[in-house]
């Protein structure tokens, strides 16, 4: 009987192999195919002016990548030694040629800036004083947005992605985007993790000279799937480095987070006793972080919990950390890895509640369709260490959102995963 057991354990074990290969094979093709549009963009058109109804937005662009020689691509997916900054301006159709929520890719070259997605401007910056003075002429009250790309993304993916940001979001912010060396290969999953290691100075040098900057009051970090990696390890140095963050850095918003969840606590409890505000964008359909998932010895994705259920919902209210579930948001992408950019309602909801500070409190009204987003984090008394509400629907459309005095966040314990001991 112990033989046949033991047989029967190890086919059941082989079937389990089997079905997992099967599922990551899927996805690498479901990834893969998510890179056909045209490439080489960044050329700029020379337009007398933008037609009209169109839109311009202005970004610094500031990257690790290494030059590709070729203007079409202006960088690589390699790794330079020397990081660049790059003044980039993109002209997006208007609302009567595409839907918020998309970047319009140009079926072929040159783009046609009446229905497609157009560089318009490409200006290297040479000094950190041109930086400052670039910052100076596009400061948005003193806002700034730091986008962090994620997996998979060449050069131009993540400018046409943070102007379609900046736009749908209607952020008033000065736009900075960091776009680290990612080989935009499935294949290359291991190379671009550690590409974001290797980014994390160049990051932290950014963020620095925003801070820095007199003209910037305050500062949003904004990542994406892998890229939140090279966020929180950026600040986490920078908080170990300094002693504490800057106050200047006041919101990060991580959207489907790619981190191990233990890996995520240890870096958030590392960030200090004065941390910013943390919102987190998770969706348990998110078809990407399950290969992650696959691929990094089947730890649960961040970017993947359940915030309703134990051990996270304690947690993160204790953490005062919100999270918003998008489980139910429908996505137009098949791996549903990137609603907060595609959908408007979510977008919208970035720049103009929480770029603005405003945090997510206990309204009770739908998104429109019975689809809801859990907010986890909630306080109905301010002041207590901990809150009576720990998840409940919000309104993203009925611009009820309101601020509330901010409070200084708990410690998280050990882990998300259960552990009790807290991290100090």
């Amino acid at each position: 009987m112990g033989k046949m057991s033991s047989g029967v354990s190890a086919t059941a074990a082989a079937a389990r192999r089997v079905r997992r290969a099967a599922v990551a094979l899927s996805l690498s093709i479901a990834l893969a195919g998510c890179g056909g549009h045209v490439k080489g963009v960044m050329e700029p058109l020379n337009l007398a002016e933008a037609p009209k109804g169109n839109a311009v937005v202005d970004m610094l662009v500031a990257t690790s990548r290494r030059p590709s020689e070729n203007p079409a691509t202006l960088f690589s997916g390699e790794r330079s030694t020397n990081p660049s900054v790059t003044d980039v301006a993109v002209s997006i159709p208007s609302g009567k040629e595409r839907a918020a929520g998309t970047v319009q890719w140009p079926k072929k070259l040159p783009p046609n800036p009446e229905t497609d997605f157009a560089v318009v401007r490409v200006q290297p910056i040479e000094t950190v004083a041109q930086a400052h003075e670039w910052v100076r002429r596009h400061s948005k009250g003193g806002h700034a947005m730091v986008f962090i790309h994620g997996f998979n993304n060449t050069y131009e993916d993540s400018v046409f992605r943070f102007a379609q940001i900046v736009h749908d979001s209607g952020a008033d912010v000065t736009p900075i985007l960091f776009t680290w060396p990612s080989r935009a290969k499935v294949l290359d999953y291991n190379y671009d993790k550690e590409s974001t290691n290797y980014s994390r100075t160049s990051l932290e040098r950014v963020l620095k000279a925003l801070v820095d900057d007199k003209n910037v009051k305050d500062i949003t970090i904004l990542a994406h799937s892998m890229g939140t990696w090279l966020a929180m390890e950026s600040i986490r140095q920078m908080a170990i480095r300094d002693g504490s963050l800057p106050k200047k850095i006041e919101n990060v918003i991580l959207a489907s987070p790619d981190i191990d969840v233990d890996v995520f606590a240890r870096q958030w409890s590392e960030l200090g006793d004065k941390r910013p505000n943390f919102t987190i964008f998770v969706s348990q359909d998110d078809r990407a972080l399950a290969l992650s998932r696959y691929i990094s010895g089947d730890v649960q994705r961040l970017g993947q919990i359940n915030p309703a259920e134990e051990p996270y919902k304690t947690k993160l209210e204790a953490a005062g950390i919100t999270v918003v579930d998008l489980t139910k948001v429908k996505a137009t992408d098949r791996l549903n890895h990137g609603k907060f950019a595609e959908s408007p309602q979510i977008v919208q909801l970035i720049g103009q509640r929480l770029v603005t500070g405003q945090t997510l409190t206990d309204s009770d009204v739908g998104l429109g369709d019975g689809i809801t987003a859990v907010v986890a984090g909630t306080a109905s008394n301010i002041g207590k260490i901990t809150a009576s509400t720990v998840a409940a629907p919000v309104d993203l459309l009925s611009g009820n959102l309101r601020p509330t005095p901010k409070k200084r966040p708990g410690v998280l314990d050990a882990t998300l995963q259960g552990e009790t001991a807290p991290l100090n």
